[in-house]
């Protein structure tokens, strides 16, 4: 996902505090995205594949999925928990992955679809750094092959904005309450996420605290239609993730497909 230095401590309750995520379900949801606008495909380069939940979930609907992830400390999540599922069913083919930053990691090969889920794309809050993960994911699929992913939709943020969140997850180790104190920046569509994050463990009594920042851009339509274009894409779809509702001011999570066009040749 993001930069290591703030998934360094976030990744090691990470898993927790996402437990109430469906994973399952958007795994499904993205196998049907798949199989409408590339039906056929069997590869999948994911990229900020975090630690690992989506891709072991793709690999289990037949897809061999490569991912690459910036923090050694997510990328150690996901290896690990690939391991285990490899243990426990040896036939299972097991996702692979890469340490590498989104904006300017090359692989010597292609792949029938890139995705970016869980807002990687909306981490990236400069037009270079957008331009530049558009422009990965154009490098690494052919013709045709498909780039899926979700951000954070800028009519709902600007009509339902920010605002503060307490969220408490456990489980038999540690206690995580994170409060959320969101800082807007319309000129620039960005919103800087305020974590303050309290970790209790269980067995100690003792409680650490961690304070961390978050940078979060919103994207409208016609501003995903230019970036597409400027790094190889048509437009594709946009709906309401998960639901494929219409786009619209209370849709906060948007997903969009981008189809890779030919490339002009060098002179």
């Amino acid at each position: 996902m993001g930069e290591t230095g703030v998934f360094g401590e976030y990744a090691r309750y990470y898993d927790l505090l996402y437990k109430d995520k469906d994973y399952g379900a958007e795994a499904d949801y993205i196998h049907r995205l798949i199989k409408r606008w590339r039906p056929g495909a069997a590869s999948i380069l994911e990229l900020g594949s975090g630690t690992g939940k989506h891709a072991c979930l793709l690999a289990d609907r037949g897809y061999a999925v490569h991912g690459i992830e910036r923090s050694c400390e997510m990328l150690a999540g996901a290896e690990q928990r690939a391991q285990e599922r490899q243990r426990a069913d040896p036939m299972w083919r097991s996702p692979t992955y890469s340490q590498g930053d989104i904006r300017t990691a090359r692989l010597a090969r292609t792949f029938d679809v890139a995705i970016s889920l869980f807002h990687v794309i909306s981490y990236q809050v400069k037009n270079e750094d957008v331009l530049a993960a558009f422009k990965t994911a154009r490098a690494h699929l052919d013709e045709g092959g498909l780039f899926l992913f979700d951000v954070w939709y800028g009519p709902a943020v600007l009509t339902d904005r920010p605002a503060v969140r307490i969220k408490r997850m456990a489980d038999d180790r540690i206690e995580v309450t994170r409060i959320t104190e969101p800082a807007m920046h319309p000129n620039e569509s960005v919103v800087d996420v305020n974590f303050h994050v309290f970790v209790r463990d269980n067995a100690t009594g003792e409680v650490t605290e961690t304070r961390e920042t978050h940078c979060m851009r919103y994207f409208f339509r016609t501003e995903i239609s230019l970036l597409a274009q400027a790094s190889g894409f048509s437009f594709a779809h946009g709906e309401e993730w998960l639901t494929a509702a219409p786009l619209g001011c209370q849709t906060w999570g948007a997903s969009f497909a981008l189809q890779a066009q030919e490339q002009p040749a060098r002179s």
